[in-house]
């Protein structure tokens, strides 16, 4: 299979690629980070000889650089699962956030999606087969302190899961909302949260991985996974 991992440098993205490639996949990535991108190709690469990767750094604000990065995967095949993980986290409640808090969260947690996901559906369409996951958020569900234009921009993609999971069920198309509580990653470092008040990366991970793998005659539409004890 041809599966495609944006924001895959580290976090979900990483544990996600790491799951997939118990079995022998095509992998493409990206990310904004160039040096952790490519630390993150090798370490995999090394670990998982019997799938190929390819990485290719990429910020998905700028259409153009969403155009390229698609027209890349393309030129050598139809993804069969795509991961739009990419996202962006601006503290701060929407009465004294920074200015263009919300224009950014948008671009980096909604559009990316938006736009990457509608290079890939035609291809898809035609085929008649593919499986989307929105890495979305408990954030999409639930207002909380501090959250601001995040949760606004969250929202939103669960929105876009909702209408595309519609629109895409004659085409045997799959989509899947996936909402995370916390999550222990790079992020979460230095916060002074006991790690192990949290979930694992890998946690998600299995799921997305088990919900791809079910028959062309169901589809998960909504996973929602919290950490034991709660949210944070």
């Amino acid at each position: 299979m041809i599966i495609v991992i944006t924001g895959s440098s580290k976090g979900i993205g990483k544990a996600v690629a790491e799951e997939f490639a118990s079995e022998a996949h095509q992998f493409f990535l990206c990310s904004r980070n160039d040096f952790q991108l490519y630390e993150t190709l090798k370490d995999l690469q090394n670990r998982f000889p019997t799938s190929e990767f390819k990485a290719r750094p990429t910020d998905l604000s700028k259409r153009e650089e969403v155009r390229d990065f698609a027209d890349w995967v393309l030129s050598h095949g139809v993804p069969d699962i795509l991961i739009n993980n990419a996202g962006l986290f601006i503290p701060g409640s929407i009465h004294n956030e920074e200015e263009g808090a919300l224009e950014t969260s948008l671009s980096v947690n909604l559009l990316s999606a938006y736009h990457l996901t509608r290079h890939f559906l035609p291809g898809m369409m035609a085929r008649k087969s593919g499986h989307i996951f929105n890495i979305c958020s408990i954030a999409s569900i639930s207002a909380y302190p501090n959250g601001g234009a995040y949760s606004i921009s969250k929202y939103a993609l669960l929105g876009f899961s909702k209408n595309l999971r519609e629109e895409m069920k004659p085409h045997g198309i799959k989509v899947t909302a996936v909402l995370p509580g916390a999550a222990y990653t790079d992020s979460w470092s230095g916060s002074g949260i006991d790690p192990n008040r949290m979930m694992e990366a890998r946690d998600i991970a299995l799921m997305i991985v088990a919900t791809s793998r079910l028959s062309s005659r169901a589809c998960v539409e909504d996973i929602i996974l919290r950490p034991q004890l709660g949210d944070l």
